[in-house]
């Protein structure tokens, strides 16, 4: 008899007969003795066994492995911010916004279709595997800069199917954290993620101007690698101290991979379509700004390597700032829904300016906006999680975080074909003097951030009809979802189909779950 689980009320036994095993449910606490027997391959065990293993590893999972992996991964993605721009315009000269969004956008809707399944998957089958798999095939795309181009941004785009690092690492930390520490442990993360960002491209220019973009590449893809051999030789399995004993054996529902099952719940209350209008018609710029801003100013506005990834530091810690400080205060002194409303307002200025800017000082003032429009979501997230009753939270942050992934896939296409219908395009990176630039052949230099602004517009003007105070309605979900355990449900907060059950766990990254 081979003890897999001993607890203080039961314990889960396995005898094993021949080629099957016999799994024993005993339950200690009354007199009832066998609770229940299942029974499948002694293979098919011990390949569970294998994988569920903490030996596989070092020592205990901490968060500071979730903390470890997430950085070397966007850190890598950063340092090729400079190279990444050059060898867009180079393969695609005469579309390069159009095919940025393309790619983009094939990507976000890739991630947004498999990210419940992977979710699902990875409560029975473990956090490892999947984490070594989201983290390789996310990383998979860096060494093909140099190699092939071509190879390049079509692996970035089906790699979409795997990245959604994310949500497996908010899985692992809700496996080894208690309910109130998950919001610090969230938090963490997310700030890892920030600084990651915050300095990789300043270094990555730098090495780009001394020494050339393929070092760059290279570093990149060493540290890509050392990501990858970490989670497979250091990284422990966390899910077996809390695994779900319903879990075994059982298939994977149609409802739990399903990633249109929050959306089809959204018109079953009013207050709910009102929030999820209001995420639509703003998260749908925001994704595409993410998937093209950082290309056009380069190209359009002119910025040099190094001011990029001086920009995108000067954002990143304002934006730490704003969605700690600022927002706590916020919320205690102005209360959930009128802070939501100031995020709107910031964010309609910043695209305003975004869209008519033309001078590099513009934009600098418009990142500055740009960090406060960060607050959106959170007041967003708390919004619901005080308007939905305490069974309902998974359901009501599905139906917005859903709506978010599905933005991710339409956004960047979305922004990329606007760039095509109205020409921004240059012929090089450097324009030559004395030759028009498309800014002076246009009146409006950034037309989809305009787009954008008037989307924020409708969905400011929704928002006021939100009500400040309303118990959302019931709305049922299938015994499936509710089985695939609590510790998914919190690590789909970064995912298309995010279930956190608190409503203290209203952090998400700064940024998107991608390496462009």
């Amino acid at each position: 008899m081979y003890i897999l689980q001993q607890r203080a009320d039961s314990h889960v036994s396995l005898i094993n007969v021949s080629s099957w095993c016999y799994l024993l449910v005993e339950d200690l606490s009354d007199d009832q003795g066998v609770q229940e027997v299942r029974l499948f391959p002694t293979d098919e065990f011990l390949m569970f066994d294998s994988l569920f293993s903490p030996q596989h590893g070092r020592g205990r999972a901490r968060v500071t492995h979730a903390v470890v992996v997430i950085f070397l991964e966007f850190f890598a993605w950063g340092l090729l911010t400079t190279p990444m721009l050059t060898v867009l315009h180079e393969t695609f000269p005469q579309h390069t916004f159009l095919m940025n969004g393309l790619v983009q956008g094939v990507k976000g809707f890739l991630s947004f279709l498999s990210a419940p399944l992977i979710g699902a998957l990875s409560d029975i089958w473990g956090r490892k595997s999947f984490l070594l798999m989201t983290v390789f095939f996310t990383c998979a795309p860096i060494p093909f800069m140099r190699i092939s181009p071509w190879w390049y941004f079509a692996l970035i785009s089906v790699s979409g199917i795997f990245a959604v690092t994310f949500s497996v690492i908010f899985a692992y930390v809700a496996d080894i954290t208690e309910e109130h520490e998950r919001s610090t442990a969230y938090g963490l993360v997310s700030a890892t993620f920030a600084a990651s960002l915050v300095t990789s491209p300043a270094i990555g220019a730098y090495l780009s101007a001394q020494y050339g973009d393929s070092l760059v590449v290279l570093v990149a893809t060493v540290i890509a690698v050392a990501d990858i051999a970490f989670v497979f030789f250091v990284v422990p399995e966390s899910l077996p101290d809390k695994m779900r004993l319903t879990s075994w054996g059982f298939p994977i529902s149609w409802e739990q991979a399903d990633p249109f099952a929050s959306l089809r719940r959204v018109g079953k209350d009013s207050t709910v379509l009102l929030i999820c209008v209001t995420v639509f018609l703003s998260y749908l710029p925001e994704a595409g700004q993410y998937s093209s801003f950082f290309l056009y100013l380069r190209q359009v506005i002119e910025f040099s390597p190094a001011a990029i990834a001086a920009f995108i530091a000067m954002v990143g810690i304002l934006s730490i700032v704003a969605q700690t400080l600022f927002l706590s205060v916020l919320m205690r002194t102005i209360g959930n829904k009128n802070t939501v409303l100031l995020g709107l307002g910031f964010q309609l200025l910043q695209l305003a300016w975004y869209g008519f800017g033309s001078e590099p000082w513009m934009m600098w003032a418009a990142g500055t906006v740009a960090a406060m429009s960060s607050i959106t979501f959170p007041a967003v997230s708390a919004l619901v999680s005080h308007s939905a009753s305490p069974d309902q939270q998974g359901v009501a942050q599905g139906m917005i975080t859903g709506i978010r992934g599905l933005c991710n896939g339409l956004g960047p296409a979305l922004y990329g074909f606007i760039f095509f219908l109205f020409n921004v395009e240059l012929n090089d990176m450097e324009p030559a003097a004395g030759r028009p630039s498309s800014i002076e052949k246009s009146v409006i230099p950034g037309p989809p951030f305009l787009f954008g602004a008037c989307a924020v517009l409708f969905a400011l003007l929704v928002a006021i009809f939100i009500p400040d105070h309303h118990r959302l309605a019931d709305v049922k979900t299938c015994s499936t979802r509710k089985s695939s355990g609590t510790a998914t449900s919190h690590a789909q907060n970064s995912s298309p189909l995010a279930t956190p059950t608190s409503d203290t766990e209203d952090i998400e990254p700064l940024l998107q779950d991608s390496s462009m």
